[in-house]
């Protein structure tokens, strides 16, 4: 029988229909999908080894869950993807505000209401996607907004004590019955706050004012946190993790390749950009591993985490830097340019907390020296590796394209080139196209112009060449010629 047709209790018994917890809806559905080889949580990078196993066990051992881990780690998309394994749709006593199971009511009204009319009680239907609540953990938050309080208008509009329970307005925890109810921040909530979550958890009642009503809620509880909020800004008090029956900790993408995936499916990137810029695969490399980089500086604060949404914010600040170049030039195609990932500063210095030495040299400054950490990292995977310390007569790769820049007076790349003058200038430096010819001979003629700007990059940061920022762009120069001039 289709449910547009089942619209009252008896419909609903004739059908054959068998009310489940909403643990064991989990269970089920996962474990039909983990028996189909069906990916339970789509979307989800990195975590194939190593959470999710986890977050499975936890759901088919029927477990509220915590997630432990720095921002940015996707906690909270994990919470949200648990809808998936409910069932598509359930019953419940038209009306009820608590989602009560025409079979197993338990608030006063739905009782009341299949005592009266039986068989004929009216029955509705929730989808699953209504039986997620969220709620951010705030210092602001009440007993009353999670569980209830006393609601002096009803009283006065039903004319009825306020001994009388039917006075009573349920929070939100009630109304979520038979529903994943995520708690985000669980730290921030006072302590006196989560000690009221108790008795829900363990024991299925709550208090209201005085009122103790014997509910027993049908609740999937996760929580969220951050490891650094214990000492910070408050912490879970320990009963309430002792009632969690998982606690699950995650983790950053521990690779590049991972890390790349997550940004590319979150990027909001409009059409027109994905059409309109070429970014290489080097780009991209060297975007995350910015992100690496962060993670292990000095001047940043590491506890406070680094977050995936860096990488995602500075990859499209990156596809804007470009765009924003070929409207000026008028051109239709453009390749990414290594400056462009200048643009990407300001993507980073508000998502990274810094320490005091930090703070003393400058946000700026940090992420410009992220930038050239990564370069330093990932150069040497591409081209010979330069020594710190090398030998008077040993032969160098890179002595050529050295010797071309103490010939030269310097060698400068404006901003807003257009594509043909950027390549001109590029392809003006022979000993560039020799060492991309013989170290990365398989590259694409498009991803070899940003290639050719990283070579430049890493023998500036390996101390082969100078560089300087003026405001049209960035001129190169002889490292030593620059200390004769006197620059």
């Amino acid at each position: 029988m289709k449910i547009e047709n089942i619209k009252t209790f008896g419909d609903l018994k004739t059908s054959g229909y068998k009310t489940k917890s909403i643990k064991e809806e989990l269970r089920q559905n996962l474990l039909t999908n983990i028996k189909n080889g069906k990916s339970s949580f789509e979307g989800i990078h990195g975590y194939e080894h190593t959470v999710i196993p986890e977050l499975e066990r936890a759901i088919l051992s029927k477990h509220n869950i915590n997630f432990l881990g720095l921002r940015g780690q996707a906690k909270t998309r994990l919470a949200r993807l648990m809808v998936n394994l409910l069932d598509e749709y359930i019953p419940i006593v038209a009306g009820s505000e608590i989602n009560d199971d025409p079979f197993d009511p338990i608030s006063r009204y739905s009782k009341e209401l299949i005592k009266e009319k039986g068989d004929d009680t009216p029955i509705s239907w929730v989808a699953r996607e209504e039986r997620f609540f969220e709620k951010l953990a705030t210092p602001d938050v009440t007993v009353a907004d999670l569980i209830g309080d006393v609601d002096p208008i009803k009283a006065a509009n039903l004319k009825l004590s306020y001994a009388d329970d039917r006075v009573i307005h349920f929070g939100m925890i009630p109304r979520a019955n038979r529903s994943i109810f995520v708690i985000n921040e669980l730290p921030d909530l006072q302590a006196r706050i989560q000690v009221a979550l108790f008795n829900i958890l363990q024991e299925g009642d709550i208090q209201i004012r005085g009122f103790k009503l014997r509910l027993p809620l049908d609740m999937q509880f996760v929580f969220t946190a951050n490891p650094e909020d214990y000492t910070n800004r408050g912490s879970i008090v320990t009963p309430l993790k002792d009632r969690i029956g998982s606690q699950i900790l995650t983790h950053y993408p521990r690779t590049i390749e991972i890390a790349k995936t997550i940004t590319q499916q979150e990027a909001k990137l409009d059409e027109r950009q994905l059409g309109l810029v070429h970014v290489p695969e080097l780009a991209k490399d060297l975007l995350e591993q910015i992100s690496f980089e962060a993670r292990d500086n000095e001047y940043i604060d590491s506890r406070s985490g680094i977050s995936a949404r860096l990488s995602i914010s500075a990859f499209e600040n990156l596809l804007s830097a470009a765009e924003r170049r070929a409207l000026i030039t008028g051109e239709e195609k453009t390749l990414l340019r290594f400056s462009d990932f200048l643009g990407v500063i300001p993507a980073i210095t508000g998502k990274v907390e810094l320490v005091y030495e930090g703070e003393q040299e400058g946000s700026a400054v940090v992420a410009q020296e992220l930038i050239s950490d990564a370069v330093k990292t990932l150069f040497p995977k591409y081209f010979p590796k330069i020594e710190k310390l090398e030998k008077v007569d040993e032969d160098n790769p890179y002595n050529d394209l050295v010797e071309w820049f103490f010939a030269e007076s310097g060698f400068e790349l404006l901003d807003d080139l257009s594509e043909k003058e950027y390549k001109e200038r590029l392809d003006s430096i022979p000993p560039l196209t020799q060492l991309i010819n013989k170290y990365q001979a398989d590259i694409s003629k498009e991803d070899s112009y940003f290639l050719k700007e990283f070579i430049l990059w890493g023998l500036v940061e390996f101390k082969k060449l100078n560089k300087y920022r003026f405001s049209e762009g960035i001129q190169f120069k002889d490292l030593y010629g620059s200390y004769i001039s006197g620059l």
